[in-house]
């Protein structure tokens, strides 16, 4: 792809993301919102009495606030317990209620219950918009960018609430993202690692980063035809980005994307003729690889 076709691809994502911010919150981000201010944040004690009781609990919530969304805990499930606090006036010696003074209280704790998403039944939880489509090869070429900056890139299967991480000189992604979302992600990460380097000075805001590396691989991603939809927007809106911060970013989004399309485009306009996709979990590998090497399933014979 010529430089000036990158760069009108670029201009024209670039707007398009800007139209879509203008129109405010997406229903699948007031919805997933509305979702997780009924979630309670647990105290530190509490998220590790939850981890040691159930390692693989996501979503936890009391049976009042499932119910609320619209979801009912499953008969014969084992509550988690955690410590709620309770304040409770002091007896006289008598043995009634000091009501005399109404301010004296005395702070206790008492055991309740909890249930992670995977204990009930009901309404399907609101989830983020996501990115579709096939990548056709561009990832192997995006990962061999990455390489060539000296990146290390690692998969884990579990990064907490995240999909991916850039650590400085090393990009971690969760193993078993599908190819559209691997790609997103992993473009994501690449420009934090562009534009945003764990040691420099003058570091910018949360806001504008995670608003210059969402925007990098919206445009990235559109430019190699993956269906993004509003997943860019409302992220970049999670994070109280929005058209101002856009805009004042635009000449480092549309930089660091041009070289990121520019390299992952540069060898043909058919990616899919030297590229496999791995049967089990997507992923693209050069043509002739017999085992994929995120997975370890066999691609050919």
């Amino acid at each position: 792809m010529k430089a000036e076709e990158v760069r009108k691809l670029a201009d024209t994502a670039l707007e398009q993301l800007e139209n879509t911010l203008k129109q405010g919150k997406s229903d699948s981000l007031a919805a997933y919102l509305a979702m997780m201010g009924r979630f309670h944040n647990y105290s530190f004690g509490n998220v590790l009495l939850i981890m040691t009781q159930n390692p693989d609990a996501t979503r936890v919530a009391g049976f009042r606030t499932w119910h609320k969304l619209g979801r009912h805990v499953k008969k014969g499930e084992k509550g988690i317990v955690i410590t709620a606090p309770m304040r409770i006036r002091p007896k006289d010696a008598a043995g009634g209620d000091t009501t005399s003074n109404e301010d004296r209280t005395i702070l206790r704790f008492k055991a309740a219950y909890v249930f992670d998403v995977s204990q009930t039944d009901g309404e399907p939880l609101p989830e983020f918009a996501r990115v579709g489509g096939n990548p056709n090869g561009h990832t192997e070429r995006l990962k061999a960018f990455v390489s060539s900056k000296g990146i290390t890139l690692d998969y884990a299967d579990d990064l907490g609430s995240a999909d991916g991480a850039s650590l400085g000189g090393t990009i971690k992604l969760r193993r078993d993202l599908p190819s559209a979302e691997e790609f997103s992600v992993l473009t994501h990460e690449l420009a934090h690692e562009m534009l945003h380097p764990k040691n420099g000075e003058n570091r910018l805001p949360k806001t504008v980063r995670e608003t210059e590396a969402e925007a990098v691989a919206f445009v990235v991603s559109n430019a190699i035809g993956l269906d993004v939809g509003s997943a860019a927007a409302d992220y970049i809106q999670l994070y109280n980005g929005g058209t101002e911060t856009l805009s004042a970013s635009l000449d480092r989004i549309q930089k660091a994307a041009t070289a990121i399309i520019e390299a992952v485009t540069s060898t043909d306009d058919e990616p899919t003729d030297d590229f496999d996709t791995c049967p089990n979990c997507r992923t693209d590998a050069p043509r002739g690889t017999t085992r994929c090497g995120r997975c370890g399933t066999c691609i050919t014979g």
